[in-house]
């Protein structure tokens, strides 16, 4: 990997998500060789992908080199590269493009799509946890407009223009409202050719509620944004099915569709090498003690959405999501200096600073500590703190700005195919000309 020998303890940071990010800075500049591998070379601001899915903003803008952020720090390493096994107990660290061995290892691979084990919905829905995936998707409800123009048969017409999202959470609720918002604003401009009042936005929820994690008034408000938006919300409806062309559900209801999107879980990422005991299957996350050290382990972390710390108050582990990551990112890295340097380590004490979630133009739902509100000052909230949040003052100004731009002329400019997405259950529309 032409990394290096030092004098200096090696820290090894596998993941350059939310949590890998806060760990690295909080290791940098210190006595300690820091080397991050990522199977990307950027970090992705992962709450903002549903709009890169909506033709909103390019991916550029939500992406930040991981290079970039550390180009100033000495001892830092990055490489680019996919981690197929650690050996803990050789304290080696097996990648594509060769080994290296650690004194600390921090896993901070993040989370995947949970299916459930349903392969056919794996293989038929849409995912959006990555950029690919979110352009992906941009792709294909564009690419389905443009074929239900060439279409004179009803039914298929009609199965191109619905739209199945899989989940209530905040993934599903806000891609939903974005979803409702190019139908009402900008579609019917594009395609005056078709009737886009026949397009069907159906969220579907498994539980009586949406927002589950948030508050009762949240979820209830959440509910009526959407339906004045025009979703369709299906709640104690659970999806069992799909081939490519049917939603099937254990009730009465069945959707014909083409384009389904599956946001109604996730699981870990874990990597190959750990005792079997450390990890828990069903959620694929790994256990960590109150230091987030892997069980049984004395140099191997796990932190965010990979890492579960089971407790009395929180018995499945934290929220995955990004503040718990970011918050346990820090304070390991304050803990491995401590523990190379003779310093009192800290327990992990969750802080959470709120959750939210937005809808469309105008209209968000916030639940802080001491304070809920909706509408449209939650919405400048949200806007407020996503801004803040994102990585590099280049991205934060070209987000600010398509905001802005959005809001005044009620458009997506970024609705381009940029390359085409063909389905795996037939071929796309060009191909059938």
């Amino acid at each position: 990997m032409n990394i290096p020998q030092t004098s200096f303890p090696r820290v090894v940071i596998i993941g350059g998500g939310f949590a890998g990010l806060a760990a690295a800075k909080g290791l940098e500049k210190q006595e300690l060789q820091v080397v991050l591998i990522d199977k990307h070379n950027y970090h992705t601001f992962q709450p903002l992908l549903y709009q890169v899915a909506t033709g909103g903003l390019e991916p550029d803008s939500i992406a930040f080199p991981l290079r970039k952020r550390f180009n100033d720090v000495d001892n830092f390493y990055f490489r680019l590269a996919e981690v197929v096994q650690i050996n803990p107990e050789k304290n080696l660290v097996e990648t594509s493009i060769g080994d290296l061995e650690y004194d600390e290892l921090i896993i901070a691979t993040g989370s995947t799509t949970n299916f459930f084990g349903n392969t056919n919905i794996q293989k038929y829905a849409m995912e959006m946890k990555s950029v690919p995936q979110s352009l992906n998707i941009r792709s294909l409800i564009l690419e389905n407009f443009e074929e239900a123009l060439l279409t004179s048969n009803f039914e298929e017409r009609n199965a191109l223009m619905n739209f199945v999202i899989v989940g209530g959470g905040p993934t599903g609720v806000e891609l939903a409202g974005a979803l409702a918002e190019m139908k009402k604003g900008i579609l019917p401009k594009d395609y005056p050719d078709l009737d886009i009042r026949q397009m069907q936005i159906n969220l579907i929820q498994s539980s009586g509620e949406i927002l589950k994690g948030m508050s009762a008034k949240a979820s209830e408000k959440a509910e009526d944004f959407l339906i004045d938006l025009g979703v369709n919300v299906w709640k104690n409806l659970r999806v069992l099915d799909y081939d490519g062309k049917t939603v099937t559900t254990n009730g009465v209801d069945h959707f014909k569709a083409e384009t389904v999107i599956w946001a109604a879980g996730v699981k870990g990422q874990t990597i190959e090498g750990l005792n079997a005991e450390c990890v828990i299957e069903r959620a694929a996350r790994i256990k960590v003690d109150e230091y987030n050290k892997v069980l049984n382990y004395d140099n191997v972390y796990a932190v965010g959405d990979v890492a579960c710390m089971s407790s009395e108050k929180t018995p499945y582990g934290h929220p995955m999501m990004a503040q718990p990551a970011i918050q346990q990112g820090k304070l390991v890295a304050k803990n491995i200096l401590g523990k190379l340097f003779n310093k009192k380590q800290k327990p992990f004490v969750y802080n959470d600073k709120g959750s939210m979630a937005t809808i469309g133009r105008n209209k968000a739902v916030v639940d802080l500590p001491k304070w809920k509100f909706q509408g449209i000052f939650a919405w400048f909230v949200w806007m407020f703190v996503h801004l803040f949040s994102l990585i590099g003052f280049r991205n934060k100004a070209i987000v600010f700005l398509n905001w802005v731009y959005n809001y005044i002329r009620f458009d997506r400019e970024t609705r381009l195919i940029i390359r085409p997405y063909k389905k795996k259950n037939k071929y796309s529309f060009r191909e059938q000309l």
